[in-house]
């Protein structure tokens, strides 16, 4: 039982806050005015990243045949941007938020919606109040495995999570995920990269990559698989215009955040656009059915 328990765990909340809480005037600096910090879904070269990244919203929202429905559930919230369009454009009655950041909480909860619940909780420890009609996570799966973790472990984390979510939802209700994955690189060879350490380390501590087998293994017998698009190529020009939005202002960002952080921020978003490029990592998207009846 105490595997479990742990595996249940992932990143802690002080980890999570190392990334996300440098400073909500940081990331404005940088993101689109929805705040959205997860890959955008481009459609031809003069796109711009606010069209994008409500695409991708949109896309997962579809996906998850959220709109209009009754209560859905957003894994993750970050800054609050699905929460809003859920509620304002597709017109959920109720779109719950979970983040583990207090700097996000504090800019989602401003939103003063009635419509949108904002919880600064842990997947592991939420309690629905109501069964969920469609669950949406972009951009958290990440933090649900730690590096040091075995292959068997990692997936049992993920189960942990499927079996959560299964119970939660609705019979035939329908769960989109947005990750990314381990592409060509091997999880196993990659333990001692300078890379891997920097970006498992300093920016995403306590933090690890699934693989699509791990995925696949961990919802079998609770959800079966609708859809799944590779968009790599989508989050290496995300990363890149980031970065340029962010060299753009960097001196204001050294203003509210410091050199350290403004560089560190450069140099990891420049290594996964290049990362993304080279098919080293994958960024899946992932539209699932929960099953009537779970198989163990």
């Amino acid at each position: 039982m105490q595997a479990v328990l742990e595996a249940d765990q992932g990143a802690s909340p002080e980890a999570i806050q190392r990334h996300y809480d440098v400073g909500n005037e940081f990331y404005r600096l940088w993101l689109d005015d929805s705040m959205s910090y997860s890959c955008a879904l481009w459609e031809g070269e003069a796109d711009s990243l606010e069209a994008a990244q409500m695409r991708k919203i949109d896309y997962h929202v579809a996906q998850a045949r959220a709109g209009g429905v009754a209560h859905v559930l957003d894994i993750g919230c970050g800054w609050g941007a699905v929460l809003k369009r859920l509620t304002i454009v597709h017109g959920a009655e109720r779109a719950v938020g979970l983040t583990l950041s207090r700097e996000q909480e504090k800019w989602a909860v401003s939103a003063a919606d009635p419509r949108i619940e904002i919880r600064r909780e842990s997947w592991v420890d939420h309690v629905p109040t109501a069964p969920y009609d469609a669950i949406i996570s972009i951009g958290a799966f990440e933090a649900f495995a730690r590096p040091e973790w075995t292959a068997e472990k990692q997936t049992l984390a993920y189960r942990r999570f499927f079996d959560h979510c299964h119970r939660w939802m609705r019979p035939g209700a329908r769960l989109t995920l947005q990750t990314i994955a381990y592409g060509n690189l091997d999880r196993e060879e990659t333990r001692s990269s300078p890379n891997r350490q920097f970006l498992l380390g300093e920016i995403f501590p306590e933090n690890d990559l699934p693989t699509l087998g791990a995925i696949i293994a961990a919802c079998d017998g609770l959800f079966e698989i609708i859809t799944l698009r590779n968009d790599r190529e989508d989050y290496a020009r995300t990363c890149d215009v980031w970065s340029k939005r962010l060299l753009a202002r960097r001196r204001e960002a050294v203003a509210v955040a410091g050199e350290a952080v403004a560089a560190r921020f450069v140099r990891y978003l420049k290594m996964s656009a290049i990362l993304f490029h080279q098919g080293n990592t994958n960024l899946l998207r992932i539209a699932f059915r929960r099953m009537k009846e779970s198989r163990p």
